[in-house]
């Protein structure tokens, strides 16, 4: 079996789309960059996303089933550093500066100026290893903009699609 750092290098070499994913936890709101957010199904709409399993973001959403995921722009490679950072910062810290609106079916954060935007409720959670999988169904597409280019990560860094 090869090293762990083998097989996260190897991984690396995929280029992944890169988004938010958000909930609000009462009074507070948190977030976290991912790069494994992915269609599931057309009819009905479900999405899935993986979450490493230690994080405060899987805690919450063990709790509570809504959740939104901003799909990056190119021009938003700063918001996502911002949302990967370690600790729990609250997610209204992070989109200080950068528009945004709660989501009217899950009142998370909806990071605007993305290629689109969605809100989701969980259906299955899937513990797979050191990660849980959320599978969701789509509540609402909350916008879409098909005229910027998207935020990718590959190698290790946030780039443009183009």
């Amino acid at each position: 079996m090869s090293s762990p750092e083998s097989f996260t290098e190897a991984m690396a070499q995929l280029a992944a789309g890169v988004a938010v994913v958000t909930a609000r936890d009462g009074r507070d709101d948190i977030g976290t960059t991912v790069t494994a957010l992915m269609s599931v199904s057309l009819e009905p709409a479900l999405v899935l996303v993986s979450l490493a399993s230690a994080g405060y973001l899987t805690e919450v959403l063990l709790r509570q089933d809504r959740w939104a995921a901003s799909l990056l722009s190119s021009g938003q490679a700063a918001v996502a550093s911002r949302f990967a950072t370690a600790g729990r910062p609250s997610a209204r810290l992070l989109v200080a500066g950068t528009p945004h609106h709660r989501g009217e079916h899950t009142e998370a954060l909806v990071i605007e100026g993305g290629v689109a935007a969605i809100e989701a409720e969980t259906t299955r959670v899937v513990p797979a290893g050191d990660h849980t999988v959320f599978v969701a169904a789509v509540l609402d597409v909350s916008y879409v903009d098909p005229s910027l280019q998207p935020l990718v990560r590959v190698r290790g860094r946030y780039r443009s699609a183009t």
